[in-house]
């Protein structure tokens, strides 16, 4: 691939990872910052509050998550004399570590085949 870049330049890969079923996304970095805000703020309003999105997109990627694996990724409460809430369970905190490792995987190989194009 050398031969076709222009030695001025400095070229670099770049991409994003994301895991998906025949229905759709299932994880990506997006649905792992929400997996992160509901379990650092105990709610998914909260969490669709700090990432700017609406409370609808917040339930239907977490409905989205948790229809698409064995466990449910996020457990929630509706309100009552203790107010609702949500929990990111076991299973999630089990994904958001292997999804981290994942793409850290990911980066690593973007890092060696962009140093390869430099051979």
């Amino acid at each position: 691939m050398k031969s076709i870049l222009l030695p001025t330049r400095s070229y670099r890969l770049n991409g994003r990872l994301w895991l998906e079923t025949d229905d759709g996304r299932f994880l990506g970095i997006g649905r792992l910052e929400l997996l992160e805000q509901i379990a650092a703020l105990g709610s998914i309003s909260k969490a669709a509050q700090a990432m700017g999105m609406s409370y609808k997109r917040a339930w239907d990627l977490v409905s989205s998550m948790n229809a698409q694996a064995a466990t449910p990724l996020v457990s929630t409460q509706t309100g009552g004399t203790k107010g609702g809430g949500a929990v990111v369970t076991e299973a999630g905190q089990a994904a958001i570590g292997a999804f981290k490792a994942l793409q850290a995987r990911f980066q690593e190989f973007m890092a060696l085949e962009t140093n390869r194009l430099h051979e």
